[in-house]
């Protein structure tokens, strides 16, 4: 298996993206303004979001998401 890996600035594109199609604004600002202060604990939530996943259950399941929209 070959994994592709983005650099951080395309990553970062990538989820703005993401988060603009699916987010209000208001709450794309919001979720911005508490990044850049640092209320949250980011490897907490990485954590919790991954937990018992592997890098390669992680990539199925995006390549199930890819094939869904017609990506791959």
């Amino acid at each position: 298996m070959k994994v592709k890996m983005l650099n951080e600035q395309e990553v970062f594109f990538e989820a703005m993206d993401i988060l603009l199609k699916n987010l209000t604004p208001s709450k794309m600002a919001r979720l911005l303004a508490t990044w850049q202060k640092g209320d949250s604990d980011y490897l907490n939530i990485r954590d919790q979001l991954f937990e018992g996943e592997t890098v390669e259950t992680l990539y199925a399941q995006i390549k199930k998401i890819e094939r869904a929209k017609g990506y791959a």
